[in-house]
């Protein structure tokens, strides 16, 4: 059976049980402060758990792209060495919101497995919750009765807290769970051993392929258990593993999901993947290796390209720092083990598009950006592990000088973390690297550096949120935002919030609510709680699991008072004027670039915009300035804003408004319309386009492969923006005494600068050649070589023009100068060809060699390199170290 009818057949089954089928949410997050990543299929619908919003059916189906590689579920590291766990994976799952409960998804999860999907009942053994006394949570009796009715007793397994007690997190929704193992080994291998004293126990053939969660409980922040007031069933079951299961496979990689991926990967690299049928032997160390990185390579291509795809870029910084490191991992095993040095990663794409673009459009319409991006990021990293490589040899050297002739070498294990956190460097690189050379590292030393590394995170992270005190009960929140700036309010719930970062905060729910939570790109409202006898400063609002929240520093007296919730209007003007500005630039730079500008990431508040659009190019001047013409005009016509609020999701896209890739919208949608401008938003926007008065761009850069980003001012700001240009330019004409004619002026000094450049370049080059006589009478003749070794008192560049001209007036010369130039060392070597050829010298070598000392490094050609450092102390014992390659 083809992966996508196995998907098909469950969602289908699920629809004809009254299920409403959804797509998938994005697998980047970006209106849950707790979670980057969805890592389960539940992540979606935390919401509706918890109480917070309705669902649009008590029944829902789905298959849900996950990613686990952060937090307490992270399975980066076992991937590639198993066949079975994943970065990215689908979740197929149902979910009943306070409708149905154990006996139906059991009996569902039965009837689908056996009947439909047709797995033999001898392979299947299911677990159940044992209970736990110290939480006064019993056994599930009515699971294993409903269980007892399917299948024979003896295949049903007692399973403790760690294995039948799912849990969302440290705090919120949980419950009890019955999960479903099926057995794929042969029918000599069940007779020997017995699939049940092997389920949970890491058996890559008998593996849990369904989990039914039965949420009755939520966990609070003392870790107590409380009665949820409803029941819900939260299911998943791992859509690769089930694949695994119904194509007579013993590994996830065997099955359609992958081998499209391994054959182009054979292809480009000429390696060759062994399938799991295949039993290696010790000796084979080789194969395995190259098995491994390519399991590597295929799961990590798919997490990559679906986190672009969703709006997630590489970077160096949260989620983005994520996906880079999951990239580098698949780039350095392409490296290490199936020697590819050139990127390789991208031309997967292709492959992944056809294969999962109709369920999963998103990586079809975005192919050819995900692959772009991904090239730039191997091109990137490749040349950073060329960096790591020179440091790597300078640590080498430095071990070596400090330790005895005889011995095996061990660098320090602080150094080669350090070029692991730094450059990214691989830790099996630099020890395959070290051990071809007769060394190790301290991987003591290294697993403590990264032990600290992870202690200092997670002390800067550490967050303490206590429970909700609900001062009224049930979902009584409304935002009045988009039409007030203040209103009365009651609040509705409140709790205590204490981190390293931000020290103690309390976050405060009201029935109504003007504040707009951070969303969108734009900022979270401020303002003040007013009430008959004090003011609480709200100093953030954001939104999480459908709850608008207000940062405050303190508590009001009397909490159950009422209020009137006011907002920093000027704030709020100057922000909602950058936001609008932000859809008229939008407009602009897909008129003027072409369609393939897409937005990738926006910041809005009261100073300023930033856009971040997808262009493989930089911007001129005159398409700058046409963007800001086109915005400015915008203005000048005096647009009205129309708003559509809460109308369906098709109709808006119908009627021509824009939806951004990686956000989640829900069926109805409000749609923000400046002229032919149309996108859907949910931000705070002018009335009119005439309140932003003036649009101006300030800057404009690469901010990732493929991503460019403007950041750009509007009213106040460009005022003062001018009123600053205006005082320079004062400062300038006084710097040149007042001259009637600025401009004529500026040139007069230009034309007077060149002429001084001139004559200077004359005396330089009568410098040179004045040095250049003296020095080629001090050659010395070592070994058939013209050998110079000098420092001289000139520019880097001139410098660089002396050792040429020394060294090509004199033959078989060997010339090594050194010169400072603001106070920093550089360094350059001249051999003549006929050395380099008949001698093997190559200059680039001795820059790198002697760089060393100075803290530098450098290269060029064989003939000819040069070198920059930072320790002027090093050129004395740089001069003397030059001999030793004539020698």
């Amino acid at each position: 059976m083809k992966s996508q009818d196995v998907r098909k057949q469950f969602l289908d089954f699920f629809a004809s049980q009254g299920h409403l089928i959804v797509p998938s949410a994005p697998i980047v997050l970006k209106d849950d402060p707790t979670l980057m990543f969805n890592n389960s299929g539940m992540a979606q619908f935390k919401e509706y758990f918890l109480g917070n919003a309705t669902p649009k059916s008590n029944r829902i189906a789905d298959t849900q792209k996950c990613l686990r590689v952060s937090g307490k579920h992270n399975d980066l590291e076992d991937v590639g060495f198993d066949t079975y766990h994943h970065t990215m994976f689908e979740m197929l799952g149902n979910w009943s919101f306070g409708d149905y409960f154990k006996k139906e998804a059991i009996n569902w999860a039965w009837q689908l497995l056996t009947e439909v999907y047709k797995i033999p009942k001898e392979n299947l053994y299911v677990s159940v919750f044992e209970g736990n006394a110290e939480e006064n949570v019993p056994f599930d009796q009515e699971a294993w009765d409903i269980w007892k009715e399917l299948i024979d007793e003896d295949r049903i397994i007692l399973g403790n807290k760690k294995d039948n007690f799912w849990e969302m997190g440290d705090q919120g929704p949980c419950g009890p769970c019955s999960e479903i193992h099926v057995d794929l080994r042969t029918a000599e291998e069940k007779a020997a051993v017995s699939g049940k004293s092997l389920v949970n126990n890491d058996h890559p053939q008998v593996v849990e392929i369904w989990n039914n969660v039965f949420m009755e409980f939520n966990r609070k922040a003392d870790g107590s258990l409380e009665k949820l007031p409803a029941k819900h069933v939260d299911t998943g079951m791992g859509f690769e593993r089930l694949c695994m299961a119904l194509q007579g496979v013993t590994s996830n990689y065997d099955t359609d999901v992958f081998t499209p991926l391994i054959k182009k990967v054979e292809q480009i690299t000429g390696a060759k993947y062994t399938t799991n049928d295949v039993i290696l032997s010790a000796s084979e160390e080789s194969q395995n290796k190259t098995n491994i990185a390519i399991r590597v390579i295929v799961d990590h291509v798919r997490a990559v390209a679906f986190a672009i795809a969703d709006g997630q870029l590489p970077s160096n910084t949260g989620a983005g720092y994520v996906i880079r490191r999951i990239l580098r991992r698949a780039i350095r095993y392409g490296f290490t083990f199936l020697d590819i040095k050139e990127p390789f990663v991208n031309q997967l794409v292709a492959v992944l598009a056809n294969q999962m673009g109709e369920f999963f459009p998103e990586i079809k319409l975005q192919e050819t950006f995900v692959t772009n991006v991904i090239r730039e990021e191997e091109a990137s990293f490749l040349r950073t592990l060329d960096q790591g490589l020179q440091l790597l040899d300078k640590v080498i050297a430095d071990t070596k000088k400090a330790l005895p002739s005889e011995g095996l070498g061990r660098i320090s294990g602080a150094k080669a973390f350090e070029l692991y956190d730094t450059f990214g460097f691989p830790k099996d690189l630099t020890a395959l690297i070290l051990k071809e050379k007769g060394m190790s590292f301290n991987e003591a030393e290294f697993d403590a550096s990264m032990q600290a590394q992870k202690a200092r995170s997670r002390a800067a992270s550490e967050v303490s949120t206590e429970d909700w005190s609900v001062l009224i009960p049930g979902n009584v929140e409304t935002f009045v935002g988009y039409d007030q700036t203040e209103n009365e309010a009651k609040i509705t719930r409140i709790r205590k919030v204490d981190s390293k970062k931000d020290g103690v905060l309390y976050q405060i729910v009201l029935d109504n609510t003007p504040f707009y939570p951070e969303g969108g790109g734009q900022v979270g409202d401020k303002g003040t709680l007013v009430s008959a006898n004090e003011t609480i400063e709200i100093i953030d609002t954001k939104k999480e699991n459908n709850l608008i929240l207000h940062f405050t520093k303190q508590l009001p007296e009397n909490i159950e008072a009422s209020f009137v919730a006011k907002l920093n209007t000027e704030l709020r003007t100057l922000t909602s004027r950058n936001h609008s500005a932000t859809h008229l630039m939008h407009q602009a730079l897909r008129s003027i670039l072409g369609t393939h500008v897409e937005q990738k990431g926006s910041l809005v508040n009261s100073n300023y915009l930033r856009f971040d659009f997808s262009h493989f190019a930089k911007m001129t001047d005159t398409e700058l300035q046409q963007v800001e013409d086109f915005v400015n005009a915008r203005i000048q016509e005096q647009l009205p804003l129309i708003e559509r609020r809460n109308i369906p999701f098709a109709q808006a896209v119908e009627e021509g408004a824009m939806a951004l890739f990686g956000e989640k919208y829900g069926d109805h949608v409000r749609a923000i319309k400046f002229g032919e401008s149309m996108e859907l938003c949910g931000g705070i926007h002018v009335k009119n386009t005439a309140e932003i008065w003036q649009f101006k761009i300030v800057s404009e850069g690469a901010v990732a492969a493929g991503i460019r980003r403007i950041e750009a001012i509007t009213s106040d700001a460009v005022k003062a923006f001018y009123a600053t240009q205006e005082n320079t330019l004062n400062e300038v004409k006084v710097a040149l005494k007042n001259p009637q004619d600025i401009l004529k002026a500026v040139h007069s000094m230009q034309e007077e600068n060149s002429k001084f450049k001139k004559e200077i370049e004359n005396l330089v080059k009568e410098k040179i050649e004045g040095l250049k006589n003296i020095l080629v009478t001090e050659f010395q003749e070592i070994n058939g070589v013209n050998f110079l070794s000098k420092q001289v008192n000139l520019s880097m560049s001139a410098t660089k023009d002396l050792a040429m001209a020394i060294g090509s007036a004199t033959p078989s010369s060997f010339v090594f100068l050194a010169s400072i130039e603001d106070g920093l060392p550089n360094i350059h070597c001249f051999i003549s060809k006929e050395l380099v050829s008949q001698k093997g010298l190559n200059a680039g070598n001795v820059i790198r060699e002697l760089g060393k000392f100075i803290d530098g490094n450098g290269g060029g050609q064989p003939f000819f390199a040069s070198g920059k450092g930072k320790n002027v102390s090093g050129i004395k014992e740089v001069l003397e170290k030059a001999i030793d390659f004539v020698k």
